[in-house]
């Protein structure tokens, strides 16, 4: 059982890459309390808004950047979905970088729409994130 589990927003395009197989690397630039075995839930920013899927967090790095911007990138280049420019762009000005590797994916039969998730929410404000995400 995860001791952790994070709603991640991912845009369209990467979140599609995900579900390919060929983004297996989640890149943030704040630090996370997710290790390995923790979840993360896979919410599709606008214009879709829907939670599609669940990953099994493999383990998570973090780099102090500028310092170690190089090596980070190396670590992650092959698996993260991007390229070398938007990587550049995304941490501009950034003092810490974050991968998250993901194990393994469980895709949804059926995708829950941003209005479902937020009744569930709403209904189940005393339940922890864990029994919420095990309602779902």
């Amino acid at each position: 059982m995860p001791n952790n589990i994070l709603l991640l927003s991912i845009k369209p395009e990467y979140a599609d890459k995900i579900l390919a197989g060929k983004k297996t690397v989640e890149l943030r630039r704040v630090r996370t309390r997710l290790e390995a075995g923790d979840l993360v839930l896979v919410y599709v920013t606008s214009p879709q808004q829907i939670l599609v899927a669940s990953l099994e967090v493999e383990r998570v790095i973090t780099e102090n950047l500028p310092q170690k911007k190089k090596y980070f990138w190396e670590q992650v280049k092959d698996k993260a979905g991007i390229t070398d420019q938007d990587f550049k762009q995304y941490y501009q000005g950034a003092s810490l970088g974050v991968a998250i590797f993901f194990s393994s994916i469980n895709i949804f039969d059926k995708p829950i729409e941003l209005t479902t998730l937020k009744k569930k929410i709403t209904d189940n404000k005393s339940s922890s994130k864990l029994s919420l995400y095990y309602r779902l």
